[in-house]
């Protein structure tokens, strides 16, 4: 005699639980974009309206519509917007380039500041204000430029040289140029005055006195940086294969490594002409997308234009209300928050595992 009822279901078949294994990452991963997202409007808003004098956020919203030319308006306006519009840009090229520099090398250690590329952007500054009387961010951010490109060249030969190139000789080889550099610096600044009077405000990393007119000359330089290193996430994954692995999927490694460089540089220079050196925001941005995204260089590429910003901003406000009503320069604050992670980082075995 036969039964009815309902049939039990088969069983799920290893491919199947495969196929739903990406599906179920990915939406994770969007997630965690998505939570990102958040914070970043959420660190947006309270760079706008927190700060000497605090303003409420109905009244940042009505003047930043329409402007009045109330005191508050002008705030807005003339000081905190353009803040928050120079750590958008800085925040996101410090991260991308911290990722692509870590990614280029497969040393987790490997960011702007500790490796040199920033304080050799700031080098090019130094000398073009002191020799050549260079005083706006356009003349600025083409020095910048190269003093950057010629830093990074030159660490990553001499990090990558040798039958076994290590993370920690790539961070050894970045530390001694940061040495050399900084004592080339202060040679510079010791015998003239005014570069020194125009260095001392600009060395320590903030976001505080730049108008509207440093961010658009700077702009260019960030936007181009910004797309090119977005573009590089495929060719990043290929290269992490190894040279000849990447070679049989169709991608060009020493391309690929000229365009990296390329991009740190661009995003690098930018970054150190309009805000001035600031550390450990390339170091701890890849690091925070790593668990979030693995290993696919598409995400953490994604993930470190949101993070960037949202802890550059972050670590501005914290500036702001730690010692009010005067404020502490955004460099300082990032360099007590990296500081641990650093040592932390020094502190694990398998240093090259990313």
């Amino acid at each position: 005699m036969l039964t009815t009822g309902t049939l039990p279901a088969p069983p799920t078949t290893s491919a199947e639980q495969t196929s739903r294994e990406p599906r179920s990452r990915t939406r994770r991963r969007w997630a965690g974009l998505g939570v990102g997202l958040v914070a970043l409007a959420v660190a947006v808003a309270l760079s706008v309206a927190v700060g000497s004098r605090s303003l409420g956020l109905g009244t940042v919203w009505q003047v930043l519509w329409h402007d009045d030319g109330s005191p508050s308006a002008a705030i807005v306006h003339q000081l905190r917007l353009p803040r928050t519009l120079l750590g958008l840009g800085v925040g996101a090229a410090l991260g991308l380039a911290g990722t692509v520099m870590q990614a280029l090398t497969r040393n987790p250690l490997a960011e702007p500041g500790l490796l040199g590329v920033n304080l050799g952007a700031a080098t090019g500054v130094v000398f073009a204000i002191a020799f050549l009387g260079v005083g706006t961010a356009t003349g600025y951010v083409w020095f910048a430029i190269v003093g950057a490109a010629l830093t990074s060249a030159a660490v990553f030969a001499l990090g990558g040289s040798g039958r076994a190139p290590t993370p920690e000789r790539q961070v050894l080889a970045g530390v001694s140029f940061t040495a050399v550099l900084g004592a080339a610096v202060w040679a510079v600044l010791v015998t003239n005055r005014e570069a020194f009077d125009r260095y001392r405000h600009w060395d320590v990393g903030s976001l505080a006195d730049r108008d509207s007119a440093a961010i658009m000359q700077v702009a260019p330089f960030l936007v181009a940086g910004i797309l090119l290193a977005l573009a590089l996430g495929r060719q990043l994954n290929a290269l992490n294969l190894g040279d000849d692995s990447a070679a049989s999927l169709g991608a060009h490694p020493n391309r690929i490594r000229a365009l990296s460089i390329l991009a740190v540089t661009l995003l690098c220079g930018a970054a150190t002409a309009a805000s001035g050196p600031i550390w450990f925001v390339g170091l701890a941005v890849p690091y925070a997308a790593r668990m979030f995204t693995g290993s696919d260089h598409r995400w953490i590429l994604a993930y470190s234009v949101v993070l960037g910003p949202t802890l550059l901003l972050a670590a501005d406000v914290i500036g702001r209300v730690l010692v009010a009503p005067a404020e502490m320069p955004v460099g300082v604050v990032t360099a007590f928050l990296g500081a641990p992670l650093f040592i932390a980082l020094c502190r694990r075995r398998r240093l090259s595992a990313l």
